[in-house]
């Protein structure tokens, strides 16, 4: 069984191959950023991609969703120690096997993987998330299209509406559509309160 690690932390990624190694698994490749990662699994095909969604120059959540796209079969573990009730969601959505908050110090990245090989998702904290009443800013979070949300990360990385456009292969004239939708419905009049929001809900 081969596996893929992306992600830009190096002690991460060491966490991760010793757990998958552990588990009969080949770590074929290691990424610390988004830039070749799609064609990385596509010349490879690996059985297994762990990917981290805070990874520079192209996001975790956009490579998920164009390795879907693309035809990508295998098992997609999306990690992260962001808002993980609000990650879970948009994982599942985007077509991931499952999901695990780095919170957790990632001892739920093989039950995972398990999971995945047998044919079951694995998203407890998405399913659970429904449990009790969402707040308000949660409800605003869940109005974000994918393709709004993927625009907010970006955004939140510094980067600028051109480079946006770019890596989404968006017009310009689209990028600035999502952002004014995605600044409507958060909320915020400004790009100070957007960054302000995010970091009061720990996305990005």
């Amino acid at each position: 069984m081969k596996a893929i690690v992306i992600d830009d932390h190096p002690m991460a990624r060491l966490a991760i191959k010793m757990l998958l190694e552990n588990s009969g698994f080949s770590v074929i490749k290691e990424l610390e950023d988004g830039e070749f990662a799609i064609l990385t699994v596509e010349s490879t095909n690996p059985d297994l991609v762990v990917i981290d969604i805070d990874i520079p120059i192209v996001n975790g959540m956009e490579i998920l969703e164009r390795l879907r796209k693309r035809g990508y079969e295998g098992i997609i573990i999306v990690v992260s120690s962001k808002n993980e009730r609000f990650y879970s969601r948009r994982s599942s959505e985007a077509g991931a096997s499952g999901f695990v908050s780095k919170k957790e110090g990632l001892s739920n990245l093989m039950g995972a993987v398990t999971a995945a090989q047998n044919g079951y998702s694995y998203f407890p904290l998405f399913l659970g998330q429904y449990i009790g009443k969402r707040s308000s800013d949660e409800e605003r979070l869940d109005s974000l299209s994918l393709q709004e949300f993927n625009v907010l990360l970006y955004i939140l990385q510094g980067v600028d509406n051109n480079k946006i456009a770019d890596k989404m292969k968006l017009s310009n004239k689209t990028v600035s559509t999502y952002k004014k939708r995605l600044l409507e419905k958060l909320d915020c009049n400004s790009l100070i309160e957007l960054f302000a929001f995010s970091k009061d809900n720990n996305i990005g």
